[in-house]
């Protein structure tokens, strides 16, 4: 029998899909009469290939690379942390947000810096702010994104120890699935699932330039590829549970930092594409899993168990509601990092206009389905009180990705009937998969950035500074003391402030842009306002 009630999850599900349909078929549309979307115009990917950061990729790889990389834990982790506010302002943000601003903000963007021959939104803007105004702009740039690799970085290490009651997940002491260890506190056995997601990592990262040579030097077949990613990410979450890498926190921000030190550097084509290619099936696989369990569930009568308004809640742990919610709600709504992603690596990879839209509309609006599916798994799967030990602990570290993960593993039990330890071991791959791409892909944008900016303040750059050797350390050194220093309740709010400032600077010279050559600029200058 089937119940639907007024907070059934079906009824958010159902409105959030019909909305982001219309918005990518009519205002995506919309969008391309403006801008003059044609093939008929060479993409800088292929007009300026160097088989380094210039690289026309193919569109579903590209699609692939931009998602995971805009998404990052963002979509996840904001709606989770969120949540302390209650479900409604949460929801309504999300879906208001990205179809209002952030599809309109990501394809603008990606538009404008296609058209400009792969240049970042910052160095297109040089010409009418001056060399002072760029100057700040590119440092303010720079230190946002500082902040979210250090935020992601500390996330990162922090999930890959995670452990797990076992109990919560209905396993026992002499269960052989996870690794057990005792509660230092309580006393209670506790199972180490970071460790699998760990495994998992690092085998897909080492199977990454066979993939690259796969698709680039020898000219496999897409399909064919992507035949090879599925078994390679598939069998790297069995290798993961045979064999899971359990490391101290703090070892992985080291190990982490050595890696996207040398990923910054490498050709795009041989670890930042392929990577994230494989990945992508993990994070489609995730995303498709959870939507249909949700699906299934509300056919069965469940509903939001958090409460619709938690205001209280919300300001003793994080602050008043307004702007807490917006800032910590980014990536899903709208997030100026994409701004970064899309002037930085995804104009460089296009290899026609008409792609813009279905890369940035549409990798946008994907990115606010899974923050609404991430919000509702969380606002029903997980009781509240539960919740709030995991997310806002007296005295711990916050933990919202395990706070998904149980989540999602309870949403798989009710809807498929997927044991509770499985889901959430899925859960846990699946935010590892956004974080590790985001952090590659940040610390080769600030590598970027460094060069414009150096080039700006020197008429002949020292040949150090031109080195990405030295940029990619520079941005990893910095990632590293901030991370290590910092908790992640601590730094998510100023990332988050300086995100959505970004974003309101980059709609204004979207504007500008668009003025200057008397084409209509209203629906990128109210969002910025």
């Amino acid at each position: 029998m089937i119940y639907l009630s007024v907070m059934n999850i079906l009824a958010y599900l159902a409105v959030t899909v019909v909305i982001f349909i219309i918005a990518y078929r009519k205002y995506g549309n919309y969008l391309d009469k403006v801008f003059d979307a044609s093939d008929s115009h060479p993409t800088p990917a292929c007009a300026m290939a160097d088989k380094r950061d210039y690289v026309a990729g193919k569109t579903p790889v590209v699609f692939s690379h931009h998602f995971v990389s805009i998404a990052g834990g963002g979509p996840i982790v904001g709606p989770t942390v969120a949540l302390i506010y209650g479900f409604m302002p949460s929801w309504l943000w999300i879906v208001i947000g990205v179809v209002l601003i952030g599809a309109v903000h990501d394809y603008t963007v990606l538009f404008v810096s296609t058209r400009e021959k792969g240049k970042s939104i910052i160095d297109v803007t040089n010409r009418t702010i001056g060399k002072w105004g760029f100057i700040l702009f590119i440092l303010f740039t720079l230190s946002m994104t500082v902040l979210v690799t250090a935020a992601f970085l500390g996330l990162t290490a922090t999930a890959l120890g995670s452990l797990v009651n076992l109990k919560t997940i209905g396993l026992d002491a002499s269960q052989t699935i996870l690794r057990v260890v005792q509660d230092p506190r309580t006393g209670e056995a506790m199972g180490q699932i970071g460790g699998i997601a760990s495994t998992s990592v690092v085998v897909m990262t080492l199977f990454a330039p066979l993939m690259g040579l796969l698709m680039y030097r020898f000219n496999i077949r897409t399909t064919s590829v992507a035949i090879i990613a599925v078994i390679v990410a598939i069998s790297s979450i069995f290798v993961g549970i045979e064999y899971p890498v359990v490391l101290d926190p703090k070892i992985w921000m080291v190990i982490l930092s050595i890696y996207v030190f040398f990923a910054s550097g490498s050709p795009v084509w041989l670890v930042l594409q392929p990577r994230d290619f494989i990945n992508s099936f993990i994070l489609y696989g995730g995303i498709i899993a959870l939507f249909i369990s949700l699906f299934s569930s509300g056919l069965q009568g469940l509903t939001v168990t958090a409460p619709s308004l938690s205001i209280t809640e919300g300001i003793e742990r994080l602050g008043f509601i307004w702007p807490i919610l917006f800032i910590t709600i980014a990536c899903g709504a709208i997030s100026g990092f994409h701004a970064i992603i899309a002037g930085g690596t995804t104009s460089k990879q296009i290899c026609r206009e008409s792609d813009v839209k279905r890369i940035g509309v549409g990798a946008m609006l994907l990115e606010g389905l899974l923050a609404v599916v991430v919000l509702l798994a969380v606002a029903s799967g997980l009781s509240f009180t539960e919740y709030i030990k995991i997310v806002f602990p007296e005295g711990g570290k916050s933990n919202p990705i395990l706070a998904f993960s149980l989540s999602m593993g309870s949403i798989l039990d009710k809807g498929f009937s997927i044991p509770i330890y499985a889901g959430a071991i899925f859960g846990i791959l699946l935010v590892e998969g956004f974080l590790i791409t985001t952090l590659d892909t940040a610390v080769r944008l600030n590598r970027y950035l460094l060069e414009e900016l150096w080039s700006v303040i020197f008429k002949n750059p020292p040949r150090v500074l031109r080195s990405y050797l030295f940029n990619a350390g520079l941005s990893v050194a910095l990632m590293f003391s901030f991370a290590y220093t910092q908790a992640f309740l601590a730094i998510w709010p100023i990332f988050g402030s300086a995100n959505q400032l970004l974003a309101a600077l980059t709609l204004i010279a979207v504007s500008v842009w668009l003025i200057s050559r008397g084409m209509p600029s209203w629906f990128t200058l109210i969002p910025a306002g």
